[in-house]
């Protein structure tokens, strides 16, 4: 089977969702992981018409907390992609968080919202919901290199293993490789005090020339050095980061930049990516090598996970060459 078509077949799967038994909120550590989180349901809108509605929270440290409302669902699940609003509020010791928007009160206990209207009347209930890509766990396809799977690391120079068993940032394939197909997943750190590049970042450098950004950039509007950009280049088609701590998936179908016999490029590098599940780059053309990568050139070069300082979590990568 075509390679092109192995990795159409891989990346139809999207996105699952499961709202699970609601176990007792106190077994989380903090509660910043109590509360932070994807919730969805029914809400009425400016008219009074019930609509499905999606809503983000997110820990921004000091007990501080964002919320982000989004109208026909959460993003990748029939979110507009157009409208969203904001609420904000802050942890006052008791064990439901209020936030608060111009327009609405969201009333989080951590396993549900309760949303009312400004003068405290009930719109409707929002239940949490944890969502997963349908390509984590993906198994190598025929013909694929396994770059980790939680054993043997000689796919991998300077290769740092956790405890259990899971690829820390810092290290890169001991061979080069020039176009493919690479699947990823990764594991962000809850940084609630952080903010910006320093809030869970690493990347992927494809070629070690480009970098496809990792960063905790969870309910935020994407810019072109949030999770899911093409480092300033640009940005996601949509911002597909799930919470902190939740683990995701990278699909990206490389084609790398052609020279002539003299060196001078002919075509750029393309790149199609999907975050878990859901192409958020298609068929990109790459202006250049990214930030800190290595100039480009004719040669094939291994594929770096970025040491940026912070402890994001590699597990199951695997590659296949075109």
């Amino acid at each position: 089977m075509p390679v092109s078509r192995v990795c159409l077949l891989l990346l139809l799967g999207g996105l699952s969702l499961w709202w699970g038994a609601v176990p007792a909120p106190l077994k989380a550590e903090t509660a910043a992981q109590a509360w932070h989180g994807e919730y969805a349901g029914s809400l009425p809108d400016a008219a009074g018409r019930a609509q499905w509605t999606g809503l983000q929270v997110v820990p921004q440290g000091k007990g501080e907390y964002l919320g982000v409302e989004l109208v026909g669902g959460l993003p990748g699940n029939r979110w507009n992609m157009r409208d969203r609003q904001e609420a904000l509020g802050r942890a006052e010791g008791t064990p439901t968080l209020v936030l608060a928007s111009p327009s609405r009160k969201y009333e989080v206990d951590g396993w549900q919202v309760r949303v009312t209207d400004l003068q405290g009347n009930l719109q409707g209930t929002l239940r949490r919901y944890f969502r997963s890509s349908q390509t984590l766990g993906a198994p190598p396809p025929a013909g694929a290199i396994v770059l980790f799977s939680g054993g043997p690391t000689s796919e991998l120079n300077n290769a740092r293993i956790t405890p259990g068993g899971l690829l820390q940032v810092g290290c890169e394939t001991s061979r080069s490789y020039r176009d493919f197909c690479l699947h990823v997943e990764f594991q962000t750190p809850l940084m609630p005090e952080a903010r910006g590049q320093a809030r869970g970042n690493s990347g992927v450098y494809l070629q070690g020339r480009y970098e496809v950004q990792i960063l905790d950039s969870f309910g935020l509007l994407s810019q072109n050095n949030d999770c899911g950009s093409l480092y300033k280049q640009r940005p996601p088609l949509l911002n597909m980061s799930f919470p902190p701590e939740t683990w995701q998936s990278y699909d990206i179908d490389f084609r790398a930049a052609r020279f002539d016999d003299q060196g001078q490029k002919t075509e750029p590098a393309r790149l199609t990516v999907w975050h878990n599940g859901i192409k958020i780059h298609k068929n990109v053309e790459l202006t250049g090598k990214t930030g800190a990568g290595a100039a480009e050139g004719p040669d094939p070069r291994p594929i770096k996970f970025q040491d940026h300082g912070d402890a994001v979590l590699y597990r199951n990568l695997w590659i296949l060459e075109k």
